[in-house]
């Protein structure tokens, strides 16, 4: 019974550290991808928090219960906080500083316009999925 939880053990966290290098090469892809820096920025936030997340748990699991395992997880509920936040200031550090934003952004002057638009889109939705 005991080399049965060690197996379930194994598998489960070579699965989850086989999942978050699966998410770190998407995010190389999509970093050196994508043209737009905010583009870029998004892939690699989004890879960054997933992936360590999922090899930090997968090692977790390898560790068992001890001190370090409490500090992995401390390190993971930190980077899910901070990590959103980061990307948020440098995101509009780029929207307040890049003069061509607007060749790569579209930008409305009120937020009705985007509503009207958002809303013709759903209409437009909702009458293909009837046909």
């Amino acid at each position: 019974m005991l080399g049965m939880i060690e197996w379930v053990r194994l598998l489960a966290g070579g699965g989850l550290l086989a999942c978050g290098l699966g998410i770190f090469l998407i995010e190389l892809y999509g970093v050196f991808h994508f043209k737009y820096v905010l583009n870029r920025m998004h892939a690699a936030a989004m890879g960054d928090t997933l992936g360590i997340s999922f090899s930090l748990v997968g090692l977790m699991i390898f560790s068992g219960w001890n001190f370090t395992t409490l500090k992995m997880g401390l390190i993971v509920v930190f980077l899910w906080l901070a990590s959103p936040v980061s990307s948020h200031l440098l995101a509009k550090l780029e929207v307040a500083t890049n003069e061509r934003l607007l060749e790569n952004c579209k930008a409305y002057s009120n937020l009705e316009k985007l509503e009207k638009e958002l809303a013709g889109k759903e209409e437009k939705a909702e009458g293909g999925k009837g046909q």
